[in-house]
């Protein structure tokens, strides 16, 4: 598995996207999903953007709702996080239950769980920075749910490692299965497991219903805990070559947009702000994949700091970036970003989002 950075790439894998396989078998783990992710995620293109590509090609919109509803619910989670702030970094809607630990199952952290699809998955995702869908979920429930930790630390250490880690998916995600975003637990047994990912595994721990599950001590194979290491290495501060007669663009680790403003004569500064991963840390290998994305933006430079630091640094006088719930303390002029569709605001269900999301497809 690999995650090309040229943009034209990238624009040719959103082009040989097959939403109808997708809506038929994107939770087996060698199912049709996308690999967009990771493109969404960092802003190289938006949801909006692979939306309007995808329909191009013909596609009915009823005939393909399951591929609408995923790239809608990115929009959702990111619709929360702008209205709560925050409160996605705690129990969102009730308590999360049955808490016995304030880290992680050590197993998880090792791929030692004795669980060979799972573990399988965990060290292919510590070499590509990329984990399927279900096996997400997987993770979260045995972590929460049977390792009973709460879903905080489990959550930072899977954001840290994903090349796509959008904070508000994957909190708001992890608080989905571990029931304090939702009416109740998500629970997955062997069965499942080998169904999804090909594998027949028996006499796991996991290899019981779902009742007996529900009521099960936390299994001998997950007792042991630990805190995962968060180590950040940012690149190295260059000298900034700036023209203060033309305006700033200022690109982040959400906003790597090679389209936006392209036509605009502009400063062009990728901003990596230590504060931003000291709150939200992520790998090197996530870092690197940021460095090259930003390759696609004509002139790009990087500056290693706090956005305060780069405003006195080079006295900017017109600045534009782009709307992010993490960019409250930038000063300048606010784009919005690309929405799906004009759908905004906060709603209480995915589900409430989405049958406005299908009045304005007419589905």
């Amino acid at each position: 598995m690999n995650f090309p950075t040229c943009y034209d790439e990238i624009i040719k894998r959103v082009e040989q996207v097959n939403p109808v396989n997708y809506g038929r078998n994107r939770n087996f783990i060698d199912g049709d999903v996308t690999y967009l992710s990771p493109y969404i995620s960092r802003g190289v293109i938006s949801t909006r953007q692979v939306m309007q590509m995808t329909l191009a090609q013909g596609y009915n919109p009823k005939n393909i709702i399951k591929f609408l509803q995923e790239l809608a619910w990115r929009d959702y989670w990111q619709q929360v996080w702008i209205a709560k702030g925050n409160e996605i970094d705690r129990d969102l809607k009730q308590a999360q239950v049955q808490v016995e630990n304030h880290a992680m199952s050590k197993a998880i952290i090792e791929a030692s769980t004795g669980l060979e699809a799972i573990d399988k998955a965990i060290e292919s995702f510590y070499q590509t920075g990329y984990l399927h869908n279900h096996v997400r979920m997987y993770l979260a429930a045995i972590a929460c749910n049977m390792g009973k930790s709460h879903w905080w630390v489990p959550a930072r250490w899977m954001y840290y490692h994903l090349l796509d880690a959008d904070w508000a998916s994957n909190a708001l995600s992890w608080q989905w299965v571990a029931g304090s975003n939702s009416h109740k637990k998500y629970l997955t047994n062997q069965e499942n497991i080998n169904k999804y990912c090909h594998s027949e595994q028996r006499g796991t721990f996991l290899d019981k219903t779902y009742e007996e599950l529900a009521q099960m001590d936390i299994p001998k194979e997950l007792k042991e805990t630990a805190l995962p290491d968060f180590k950040v290495v940012l690149p190295e501060n260059e000298s900034l070559e700036v023209n203060t007669s033309k305006p700033t663009l200022v690109y982040n680790f959400y906003n790597l947009d090679p389209l936006w403003r392209r036509e605009e004569e502009a400063n062009r500064i990728l901003l990596l702000e230590p504060s931003h991963f000291e709150q939200h840390p992520v790998s090197p290998k996530t870092i690197g994949f940021v460095q090259k994305l930003a390759e696609n933006i004509p002139g790009v430079q990087v500056f290693v700091g706090e956005f305060s630091e780069l405003e006195k640094k080079i006295e900017m006088q017109e600045v534009y970036y782009k709307e992010h719930p993490l960019n409250h303390h930038y000063k300048g002029k606010e784009d919005q970003r690309d929405w799906m569709l004009p759908v905004t605001g906060y709603y209480p269900s995915f589900f409430a989002f989405w049958k406005k999301c299908q009045k304005e497809l007419k589905v």
